[in-house]
């Protein structure tokens, strides 16, 4: 099955850049299911207000983890010295290191789902589920799955390092735009560690 993050892009004066839901790389590889959790029951007042958007709450909610996580970020690669603005691979390499050296001692009890929660695992995988059984699904799908490289098998965790060797999938615009527009992450590319992932996001 395939799992699913989003990527956090800096270069150079940080930019936070869409790479989209799926830019960590589809890989083949069989989780559980974090998803499955149940999500709390509708309260009395929200089920009898009519027009309410249970996934604009979700999102909203979404929006504020990641926030917070951007924020932890800036504040935490504040505290290194700056890289040159020619840096060489190996400056890039010892930056990103200590940044995630950061990350990891700062986020040491971060679980999945603590950006992608439950109710916000089950839109991605609707959406996805959409498009990906549309007419163009299996092209779509393919063509993610083969720029990852032979369906490369990882092992994804939290706050670990994405292998260096797997590239990052790049994404059709048929799957962008059927996204929710959404802050950027969840694969840290500056500090080059995994914040958070959906597992199973493939139908």
């Amino acid at each position: 099955m395939g799992s699913v993050a989003r990527r956090l892009h800096l270069s150079g004066t940080m930019r936070y850049q869409i790479a989209s839901l799926l830019a960590i790389a589809i890989v083949t590889l069989a989780f559980g299911g974090y998803a499955a959790a149940a999500q709390k029951p509708k309260s009395e007042s929200t089920r009898k207000k009519p027009g309410v958007n249970p996934d604009a709450q979700v999102i909203v909610d979404f929006n504020k983890r990641i926030n917070a996580y951007v924020e932890l970020h800036k504040k935490l690669e504040a505290t290194l010295p700056t890289l040159p603005k020619e840096a060489t691979p190996q400056q890039i390499d010892v930056h990103e290191r200590a940044l995630a050296k950061l990350v990891q001692a700062a986020r040491a009890d971060a679980k999945p789902g603590d950006l992608f929660s439950p109710g916000m695992q089950v839109i991605v995988r609707r959406i996805l589920g959409q498009v990906f059984r549309g007419p163009d699904g299996r092209q779509i799908k393919n063509s993610i799955l083969d720029e990852s490289g032979e369906r490369a098998v990882v092992k994804l965790t939290i706050n670990g390092r994405y292998p260096d060797e797997v590239p990052i999938s790049t994404v059709p615009p048929q799957v962008l735009l059927s996204l929710p527009k959404l802050p950027d992450i969840l694969l840290d590319v500056h500090a080059h560690t995994i914040a958070d992932f959906i597992d199973n996001a493939f139908p």
